[in-house]
Order: C-alpha cells, then sequence, then structure tokens
C-alpha cells in the first residue's frame, strides 16, 4: 500500500466547508468522488484541517492510499479533468506509510483579506469594512498573541478537541494596496474558528471599542465570549501547509 498527498487548492464559496457533511456539498466529499471514479474503489482522503463554509484554500494538503504505485503527472490531470473549476489539484507526492496530513503538519499558515473598498470582483474573496481602522494598533495587539498558548478565547465552542493550545509562530497585519489589507498567521495548529475570531477581536481594537490590554486580558479570561465576532469566511484563506523533510519518498 503506497500513501500519496495531495496539494491542491479551491474557491469555497459554493461549498459547506472541507469536511462532509449530511446538510451541503464539501471539497472532501468532490475530491473523493473523483479519486473513487479515477480508482475505481471507495478512496478516503484525509485533510490536513478543516476550513469552514466559505473558507478558500490556496494550498491545502490531502492523503489517501493506493493499492499500487501511480503515475503522479498522470492522476494529477486526470484529476483536474473530473474535478468542477473551483477546486484544483497542483500536484501529487509519494509519501511514508505512516505519514498523515492532519497530525504530522508542523505549521499551518492562514491569511485574512479586508478592504475599505467596494470590489464588485473581491466581493467572495474579501471583508468589506465600512472604516479604516487603526492597523498599527491591530500590530500591537497581535504581538501580544505570541505570550500565549492557550486560545480557548477564540475556539468556537463545544469542539471534540483535547486541547485548545496553540503556538503562534507569526501574525502580522500588511498593506496590500490602497485599499486592502491582510492577516498573515501561522501557527502549529488553529482551534475551529480561531482565525476568524482573532481577526474579529482585532478589529475591535482597530476601531477603538478595545485597548491592546483589553485584548490580552481577554485572551487570559478563555471565555469565547469575552472574545470579538468572528468575521466572515469569505475573506479567509488557507495558504501553507507545513511538513518534516522526511516525510517524502523521493523516488518511486
Amino acid at each position: 500500500m503506497q500513501r500519496y498527498f495531495i496539494y491542491l487548492a479551491y474557491d469555497g464559496t459554493a461549498y459547506h466547508g472541507w469536511q462532509i457533511q449530511p446538510n451541503g456539498g464539501s471539497v472532501q466529499e468532490c475530491l473523493m468522488k473523483a479519486l473513487s471514479t479515477l480508482m475505481r474503489r471507495n478512496v478516503e482522503v484525509v485533510g490536513a484541517g478543516r476550513t469552514d463554509a466559505g473558507v478558500h484554500a490556496s494550498l491545502m494538503v490531502a492523503h489517501f492510499d493506493s493499492e499500487k504505485l501511480l503515475d503522479v503527472t498522470f492522476m494529477t490531470d486526470k484529476l483536474n479533468r473530473l474535478l468542477p473549476p473551483d477546486i484544483s489539484v497542483y500536484r501529487l507526492q509519494a509519501v511514508k506509510p505512516e505519514a498523515h496530513a492532519r497530525f504530522d503538519a508542523t505549521a499551518r499558515k492562514y491569511e485574512y483579506y479586508v478592504t475599505t473598498a467596494k470590489l464588485p470582483f473581491n466581493r467572495q474573496y474579501r471583508c468589506r469594512l465600512f472604516q479604516t481602522p487603526d492597523f498599527e494598533r491591530m500590530n500591537e495587539a497581535a504581538q501580544t498573541l505570541f505570550d500565549y498558548t492557550d486560545f480557548t478565547s477564540f475556539s468556537k465552542l463545544h469542539t471534540d478537541v483535547k486541547t485548545n493550545h496553540c503556538k503562534i509562530m507569526h501574525a502580522a497585519w500588511t498593506q496590500v494596496d490602497e485599499v486592502t489589507w491582510v492577516f498573515t498567521i501561522q501557527a502549529d495548529r488553529f482551534l475551529r474558528n480561531m482565525v476568524r475570531a482573532v481577526v474579529g477581536t482585532l478589529l475591535e481594537v482597530g476601531r477603538g471599542k478595545l485597548t491592546v490590554e483589553g485584548f490580552r486580558n481577554i485572551i487570559e479570561q478563555k471565555d469565547r465570549c469575552q472574545a470579538g465576532s468572528s468575521v466572515p469566511g469569505q475573506g479567509l484563506f488557507l495558504v501553507d501547509v507545513t511538513y518534516p523533510e522526511d516525510t517524502f519518498i523521493t523516488e518511486q
């Protein structure tokens, strides 16, 4: 049995998130159907994480098993022909039998885009702000994230995770153009809804409704009800997933 990682991208607008669920279409379901059609058997696919409804990925990683060695170039091409236009496979890569797309990831990176302009062609990929917040103050607040590992205050309630601890490696706002800013955050793992809750609470700081010290206090209270509202999903992108070098098989 050979295990493969699939590197893919998707526009999450039409989906109820990555994970298969009974109430609507998912990216995982589409990928599993395409693989199962190609391999003529039921194929299980495990993703590096779960993006929520409307959230996008410029780079997601998933794994599946094959009973035989595959021509990865051929499979990539065939998958892209079968998949809908809003899901694209970059490549397949052979990995060690025990490699796991979710549990072996050492870091994940997300980007959240906001804009102060009405942009018809970007409305599915940006969160519209009706006033310009203080991004300098928001960056000051974002730096406090490095002082903590328990982010219960930014986690969706009643999730099935064993711990709410994460190690933040990067967190900063940068300006993209005159009307667009992006918040980039990287950590070893993320809690459900965490990035959107962090961004929503940072925007409270940027609007002057919350001080930097108040942001710190919210983290320390470990209470989701104290943090700001989650921002909409369409501005969020999973942009990178990192693995140890020894995960991959260089030659087949």
